[in-house]
């Protein structure tokens, strides 16, 4: 790493950041509303994006920071079971393809804007709607927290801010500087911010790694010599080389299918899906998205290049930002930099909002002030999502770095446990309300002491997110163990509850409302807003 500042990488750094600043504030007048003093005008954008600003926004949502720092650092530093992540987007579009378009009418028709909302108005239990919203909350905030890690990576490796010894004030001013301005324009834009400046974070993702994938590899003498020197360094580590062992068999595996069920659980995913125009926008949505799994899986050899280039960092994260000063051109490398910056700064302000609409909607307004007008909704949730912001960066700024990405598995962990309530309910009414807030307590209790109970060589606790699973004795995701878990008591106490004719909530929604489009008559959206959220 270098001692001093890469001047070069941080001009070219800067101008990008400055670019989509001033594109995050000018966002507010694109496609300006008739009534911005709304949360559906700030938090969804309207409801009104097509094909291709949605496929930006979730991309921009789902290919994060995390992406570009986090999985070619787990490959750097465990081999080839970082790759979990490409099965994982995957086995999620399938999936997604069978329930988002039902999610998307019923909230359109509804008014919804979380799924809080949802679940509130499938099971009329404020309840359970309460559980989801704080967990979603609790989930997002140390995968915001990443993505400030992702930005702080950066800086470090442009050796911006000083040294470990400087005064911690002059360090993290850059990341400040940073999640002041990401502040100001989600604060001024909403979600109209993020989708506009994902157009430029992901043409620049693919223009970086189409150059890493054939530049790097042509100067590290192939893709053979890349192999052969990852496999020489695994094998060294008495890790059995670049292939895992048959023994991590199971946790690649189940960690895969764990993720691919919670990624589509994450507020932030679901925000970016209901700020769709229609049911067809997020139906093509979910055939084009693929494109994306492809460059993730180029993407993830850059933890095998960075070995074979001898990088050496005592922090993983930042390996894949140090290999790119190292290989390329420094003005080329200011263009990666601002690939992973503004690969930061697009799903954290996402994230904010979602966590912010979720505060709003279902802890506010349904516990606090019931009456609140939708002026007073956006005023609350703008608040909420500054200070969400501000949880995370008091986290980047206070905890170990290198156990971020804990932090982030563990808040996988959480949301899958919403995936009965969620998914469950857009198929079937059967399950019981209050069965599924047991099962939900069981998954969350069991999912969090697990964690808890994992060491690693940096920590004592929350060191991991896997562990042996009770009855089989394979090590797995704790994450799928704790939905097993939370399914099997939400059957059995539906059945127990039914028998014994306990009270059911009321269900506001009905069968042809999961098949309803934009046209259709009686949707929400298209009504005053004050009598749009009298549905609520």
């Amino acid at each position: 790493m270098n001692d001093g500042v890469n001047g070069v990488a941080l001009g070219v750094f800067i101008f990008f950041f400055l670019a989509v600043t001033v594109m995050g504030f000018l966002a507010a007048r694109w496609r300006k509303a008739d009534n911005e003093h709304s949360l559906d005008e700030w938090g969804l954008g309207g409801r009104s994006f097509g094909t291709w600003v949605t496929w930006f926004l979730l991309g921009g949502d789902l290919y994060t920071a995390y992406t570009f720092v986090a999985v070619p650092a787990v490959i750097y530093a465990a081999g080839a079971a970082g790759f979990f992540a490409v099965p994982y987007t995957i086995l999620v579009y399938p999936l997604i393809f069978t329930f988002l378009p039902r999610l998307w009418s019923v909230s359109h028709k509804h008014g919804y804007v979380t799924t809080s909302d949802f679940v509130r108005g499938r099971f009329g239990s404020k309840s359970l709607s309460l559980a989801v919203a704080v967990t979603g909350i609790l989930a997002t905030m140390p995968y915001i927290a990443l993505q400030l890690v992702g930005i702080q990576a950066v800086l470090d490796v442009m050796g911006v801010g000083g040294g470990e010894n400087t005064n911690w004030f002059v360090k993290d001013l850059p990341l400040l500087i940073a999640f002041g301005v990401l502040a100001a324009y989600t604060y001024s834009s909403g979600l109209r911010a993020p989708a506009l400046i994902a157009f430029v974070k992901d043409t620049l993702i693919y223009i970086v790694i189409a150059v890493a994938i054939i530049y790097i590899p042509i100067k590290l003498g192939g893709f053979d010599e890349i192999f052969k020197a990852a496999g020489d360094k695994y094998t060294a580590a008495g890790a059995g080389g670049v292939v895992p062992a048959a023994a991590g068999q199971w946790t690649y595996a189940t960690l895969a299918l764990g993720s691919a069920l919670a990624l589509f659980m994450y507020p932030h995913s679901i925000t970016a899906t209901l700020s769709s125009r229609s049911r067809e926008v997020i139906r093509r949505n979910t055939t084009i998205l693929p494109l994306y799994s492809l460059m993730l899986g180029l993407l993830a050899l850059l933890g095998f290049m960075a070995i074979a280039a001898g990088v050496k960092v005592q922090n993983g994260q930042l390996a894949i930002p140090q290999l790119f000063e190292t290989m390329f051109p420094d003005w080329f490398a200011g263009v990666a930099f601002a690939a992973i910056g503004i690969g930061a700064l697009v799903p954290a302000a996402i994230m904010s909002i979602a966590a912010a609409n979720l505060f709003t909607r279902n802890i506010y307004e349904d516990f606090i002030k019931p009456d609140a007008t939708p002026k007073e909704e956006t005023r609350v949730s703008k608040i909420v999502s500054l200070l969400v912001k501000v949880g995370a960066l008091v986290f980047v700024l206070t905890m170990d770095k290198t156990v971020a990405i804990n932090f982030q598995l563990l808040g996988g962990i959480w949301i899958l446990q919403t995936f009965p309530a969620l998914v469950g309910g857009l198929f079937t009414r059967w399950f019981h309300r209050w069965a599924l807030l047991g099962g939900w307590a069981v998954g969350m209790v069991y999912g969090t002491l697990a964690a808890y109970g994992v060491a690693s060589p940096t920590q004592k606790h929350f060191g991991g997110s896997s562990k042996e699973i009770p009855g089989i004795g394979e090590i797995g995701y704790i994450g799928l163990t704790a939905f097993v878990m939370n399914v099997v008591v939400s059957v059995v106490l539906t059945f127990v509850l039914r028998a014994l004719k306990a009270p059911d909530g009321i269900d506001e929604t009905s069968p042809e409302d999961y098949t309803a489009d934009a046209g259709d008559a009686g949707v929400a959206t298209e009504l005053p807003p004050a009598t749009a959220g009298a549905s609520h």
